[in-house]
């Protein structure tokens, strides 16, 4: 009777060789993450030349949440748990949450949300371009949301991933460009006064 080697052979890295058919072979392993302060177990599985196919858990884009609200952090997590998953429409809507919840934090009232975008714009300051994203990122949201909304072809990984990408930069400028001048002042008033 065979054994499990027999069936499955072990490459030199001690990963498994796993052939779907002639043209789709995998390596299938586990490895630790390289962040030292990390170091959690990830199942792989990669290309026989080293290329990551997939993971377990998902690798997950990473984002600053320092001095973002709680309710912005929690939608905003999902979302880019949702993307880790494949998970684009739920992905997309939970980006769209994150604007009503960055909305509510700054007190811009409105009946839906393209009011409360329009008034958000009154009470942070942003550059032109990221209040016209905010109002794009709304259109993708009702894409997600609503079988009659097609502003967007399509709601996949590429519209999610940039609609993730420029929440960040709102997120920056509304919540964390402040903290990031007041530390760089702290450094120059330190300095002034002869402290470390």
């Amino acid at each position: 009777m065979p054994t499990r080697r027999d069936l499955l052979p072990v490459l030199d890295n001690g990963d498994v060789r796993l052939k779907i058919d002639a043209s789709h072979e995998y390596s299938v392993g586990s490895r630790l993450c390289s962040n030292p302060d990390c170091r959690a177990h990830l199942f792989v599985v990669t290309t026989l030349d080293g290329h990551l196919m997939t993971s377990h858990p998902p690798e997950t884009i990473d984002f600053d949440a320092i001095g973002l609200p709680n309710d912005v952090v929690e939608a905003f997590e999902e979302s880019v748990r949702c993307h880790a998953q494949q998970c684009y429409v739920a992905a997309a809507m939970m980006v769209r949450k994150t604007l009503e919840a960055v909305c509510a934090d700054r007190g811009a009232g409105g009946a839906n949300l393209k009011a409360r975008i329009a008034a958000l714009g009154g009470k942070v300051v942003l550059p032109q371009a990221l209040l016209d994203g905010l109002d794009d990122l709304r259109l993708l949201g009702n894409d997600a949301a609503h079988i009659d909304s097609h502003e967007y072809e399509q709601v996949g990984q590429e519209e999610v991933e940039v609609a993730i990408d420029v929440t960040k930069e709102i997120l920056k400028a509304t919540y964390q460009y402040e903290a990031i001048i007041g530390r760089l002042r702290g450094l120059r008033r330190n300095q002034e006064e002869g402290q470390p």
